[in-house]
């Protein structure tokens, strides 16, 4: 079994030994031992930090993250959380398309002025109404 200490998987996962220690706390990971004063962990901690990675660069929190590990140190992925991550990339996406296109119609608008241009006042409508920017519709309860 090889083991490095947590400088060097700091080093190798390139991430601050202080992110490491959170992680611990967190659950995420854990060490085999100690060199000292230095947190030794088995060389499989750097897949599995690839795979924490990788659920934050998705938008995972760091609990659905640690809900896909089992105790023993397995994995044990919720499908249906990943159809609905998906999902949500999927809305994300859109919102961000409708936004860039409308900022380039905007750009090149022959209009002589934005407000003028019948396109430009639906982006208007759009983003008020909370359809594009993250912007949410206010309630009357609100």
């Amino acid at each position: 079994m090889t083991s490095l200490d947590i400088a060097e998987v700091a080093q190798q996962a390139g991430v601050p030994a202080s992110t490491l220690r959170f992680y611990e706390e967190k659950g995420l990971i854990a060490p085999i031992g100690r060199r000292g004063m230095r947190r030794v962990y088995d060389a499989a901690v750097l897949e599995r930090l690839a795979l924490i990675a990788l659920g934050r660069a998705a938008g995972f929190s760091l609990e659905d993250i640690a809900r896909m590990f089992s105790r023993q140190g397995g994995l044990q992925i919720d499908r249906k959380l990943l159809a609905a991550k998906a999902d949500e990339l999927d809305r994300t996406i859109r919102k961000l398309t409708a936004m860039r296109d409308g900022l380039r119609h905007a750009a090149a608008c022959p209009a002589p002025s934005h407000m003028e241009c019948p396109t430009f006042r639906r982006i208007l409508g759009a983003a008020a109404s909370g359809a594009i920017g993250g912007r949410r519709k206010r309630t009357a309860a609100a």
